[in-house]
C-alpha cells in the first residue's frame, strides 16, 4: 500500500517538473526557437488545433520565424492566433507566409522574464508541495485506519519529505540554469 503511495507521490511530482519544463517553452530567450509558438492554437474548421499541425514553422535566423500555412486559407486565422497569444511580436501577413521579426531583447525585457520564469517556478514547488500533502494524507488516513503502525507511517512520511526535497531542488537547479540562459546576452 506504501509503495503504491510513493509511485504516486513521485509520479505526479514528476508532472510538475514536466509542466514547468513546457512552460519554459513560451518564455522568450535571447535567441528565438520556434517552440514559443508550441500554444497557439489555430480554429481549423471549427476545432482548435495546434499551428504546427496547420503550418510549417522555421526560424530562419536569430531574430525571424516564419509561418508557412499548408492551406492559404488560413493565413488570417493564422494572423489572429498569433496575436490572441500575446508573444511579444505582431505578425507580418505578406499574403504567402507569416512573418514574425524579434527585436532583441532589452535588459528589461529578460528581468522581466526572469520574474515570470520565477512565477513559474514557483508554482511547480506549490504544485509539488500539495503532491507531499496529499500523500502524508494517505498515509495518516492508513495510519488512523490501523493498516499501518505510527512507525511505519513516521517513516513513510519521512520517505515523503525526501522526494519533495529532491524535487525542490531539481525545479531549483532547472530555475537556475533557465535564469543564466536568459540573463546571457
Amino acid at each position: 500500500m506504501l509503495e503504491e503511495i510513493y509511485e504516486q507521490c513521485q509520479q505526479k511530482m514528476e508532472k510538475s517538473i514536466d509542466h514547468l519544463k513546457n512552460d519554459f517553452k513560451s518564455l522568450r530567450t535571447g535567441k528565438v526557437v520556434v517552440t514559443i509558438l508550441d500554444n497557439v492554437m489555430v480554429d481549423y474548421y471549427g476545432t482548435p488545433t495546434p499551428l504546427a499541425q496547420v503550418a510549417t514553422i522555421l526560424a530562419v535566423d536569430a531574430t525571424t520565424i516564419t509561418v508557412s500555412p499548408w492551406e492559404k486559407h488560413l493565413l488570417s486565422d493564422i494572423e489572429s492566433a498569433i496575436s490572441r497569444a500575446n508573444i511579444g511580436v505582431n505578425p507580418n501577413n505578406d499574403g504567402e507566409q507569416i512573418k514574425l521579426f524579434f527585436p532583441a531583447m532589452t535588459v528589461e525585457q529578460r528581468q522581466d522574464t526572469v520574474k515570470k520564469m520565477m512565477k513559474m517556478g514557483e508554482n511547480a514547488k506549490v504544485s509539488i508541495r500539495n503532491d507531499r500533502k496529499k500523500a502524508n494524507d494517505s498515509i495518516k488516513k492508513l495510519e488512523k485506519e490501523k493498516e499501518i503502525t505510527t512507525d511505519e507511517s513516521k517513516s513513510a512520511q519521512d520517505k515523503i519529505q525526501k522526494f519533495t526535497d529532491a524535487h525542490i531542488a531539481s525545479v531549483e537547479s532547472i530555475l537556475k540554469a533557465k535564469e543564466q540562459d536568459i540573463l546571457t546576452v
